[in-house]
């Protein structure tokens, strides 16, 4: 069946800066290459949804100008119904300035722009209650956030929760609408106050203290370590799958949605899901850039 997956998020124009590695402070550096390309955390979920055949509508905000007109032609493209996205002409579209090594590690720094002046009222009610699935990051405000996800379980909708970047706490009010909650191992080590090493008794803990909080599932992503799984009291430690690694900027995202496209509302296949989830990203991690690197269903299918 496919999915109706509505995506609640950031609109970003990634700079991209390539360099042999990060510079130190003070130091000068020159830069192999410059480029700008279409991202933000909301907009990669969305299109990797859409690249696994979801139909998917996306609700968050643009500036009104070229980098906002630029990151709506981008959805449309790519399969992803704009009709929720507004314009703001307070402020310009967000923007990321992505530091990215020749070791394919990278640094990111963002200006949110449009999307941290979303508001409530910015939400589209309609869209999220006719909806399987709603996913979110924190890189618009929380307020909004909580007040999607309470419409979304009001009309027994299923609720993705990306805590990214780690700047909210998470609350019992959101932890109450949230389903599946997936943070990074940077972000699981800020929210659970651990810190997180590739060791299942310590990947436990750390488990354990964010479903602590009042969410009945959580999956930490771990680069290439893979990724670890808390569903109520059951825990698994998925393996990646062994790649050269050219660029991460987007694995994540890639991750969630793709997951987000194939798990059933009640995650009985969470399992399956985890596993298709991470072939996505690992095909992610071998090419250049995020929105580009996003691979097909039929990509996935033949990995």
């Amino acid at each position: 069946m496919t999915k109706n997956i509505v995506v609640l998020g950031s609109l970003n124009a990634d700079n991209i800066m390539k360099m042999p590695r990060m510079p130190l402070v003070g130091e000068t550096m020159a830069l192999t290459d410059v480029t700008t390309a279409p991202g933000g955390k909301g907009a990669n979920q969305a299109v990797a949804a859409a690249r696994q055949g979801a139909n998917v509508s996306f609700i968050g905000a643009v500036g009104n100008d070229s980098n906002g007109q630029f990151m709506r032609a981008t959805l449309l493209t790519n399969g992803v119904n704009v009709d929720a996205v507004t314009t703001n002409s307070d402020v310009p579209t967000g923007s990321a300035y992505i530091m990215l090594q020749e070791n394919g590690a990278n640094t990111i720094l963002i200006h949110g722009g449009a999307n941290q002046a979303l508001t409530i009222a910015d939400l589209d009610t309609n869209v999220i209650a006719q909806a399987d699935t709603l996913i979110a990051q924190f890189e618009v405000p929380l307020e909004v956030i909580i007040a999607a996800f309470k419409i979304a379980k009001a009309n027994n909708v299923q609720t993705i929760l990306n805590p990214a970047p780690a700047v909210y706490e998470l609350t019992p009010e959101l932890m109450h609408v949230t389903d599946i909650i997936l943070p990074n191992e940077t972000e699981a080590q800020l929210l659970s106050g651990i810190a997180v090493e590739n060791d299942e008794a310590v990947l436990n803990r750390v488990s354990n203290a964010i479903l602590a909080k009042g969410v009945a599932r959580g999956i930490i992503t771990l680069g290439a370590a893979g990724s670890f799984v808390a569903d109520g009291d059951k825990r698994w430690w998925v393996k990646p799958t062994k790649v050269d690694a050219v660029d991460t900027t987007g694995a994540g995202d890639t991750f969630i949605g793709t997951l987000a496209s194939v798990v059933d509302r009640n995650f009985n296949n969470l399992d399956s899901a985890v596993a298709r989830a991470s072939i996505a990203s690992a095909i992610a991690v071998t090419r250049a850039g995020a929105i580009p690197s996003i691979p097909t269903k039929d990509e996935v299918d033949g990995f």
